[in-house]
């Protein structure tokens, strides 16, 4: 398929682009991030169908969150935020304490396609690693339910004059999310700061602060 070969191909990409020396991410724990509003709740199906709740992915752990539809075949939207999670979850796995910390949601904006069964193949596209931290690929069930989660999040969505346009249905902005373990959105990243580098700098600075204040942001002792 089109699409998986395109994000396979970013999968790649990512990888070399955090290997490149040139770029110099902020030491963890040098600066704050102040809160900029609560992570919004909102019904979803995961990828074996079954109810599930966004506050529940976005409470417990630091949570990376990108919205994301499987059709996108556009190197600088979809693609390229599935690929940086991908390498957030390959960091994650041979770092015990980020692993422990740390949870990915890839979100579908595109209900009526992006269906249980489809996030589930999408999601085949990763390598599981028990080591590494949780990836959730989810959608919602219908346009109804959607809707508001998009409107919480600020997430920009509209179907584009030809539906068969070669990038991808659908026009969207670009948006990844950083959540807090306790709720809060503490960055919010686009294409211009969409580095894996950076990004992980953010998730230790974090879980520094989470350190000092053990009670504020405690991590759970199992689970997701």
């Amino acid at each position: 398929m089109k699409t998986n070969s395109i994000v396979l191909g970013l999968l790649v990409a990512a990888s070399a682009a955090f290997a490149t020396p040139a770029y110099q991410a902020p030491a963890p724990g040098s600066y704050t991030l102040p809160v900029i509003k609560r992570a919004a709740d909102g019904a979803l199906l995961d990828a074996n169908g079954d109810p599930a709740s966004l506050a529940a992915l976005t409470r417990g752990r630091i949570t990376v969150l990108s919205f994301i539809y499987t059709q996108c075949a556009s190197p600088n939207a979809c693609p390229s935020a599935t690929g940086v999670l991908w390498q957030l979850n390959r960091e994650s796995a041979a770092d015990p304490a980020l692993a422990a910390a740390l949870r990915l949601v890839s979100m579908s904006f595109d209900p009526v396609n992006d269906t249980p069964d489809r996030m589930a193949a999408y999601s085949a596209l990763v390598a599981e690693d028990p080591d590494a931290a949780p990836w959730h690929f989810v959608t919602t069930r219908s346009d109804r339910e959607l809707r508001p989660i998009l409107a919480a999040y600020g997430q920009a969505v509209s179907k584009k004059a030809n539906p068969r346009d070669p990038t991808g249905p659908l026009n969207h902005t670009l948006r990844v999310f950083l959540v807090d373990a306790a709720g809060n959105i503490r960055n919010i990243y686009s294409s211009g700061t969409l580095d894996v580098r950076l990004i992980l700098a953010d998730v230790r600075t974090l879980m520094l602060e989470a350190a000092a204040k053990p009670s504020v942001a405690a991590l759970p002792s199992e689970g997701n």
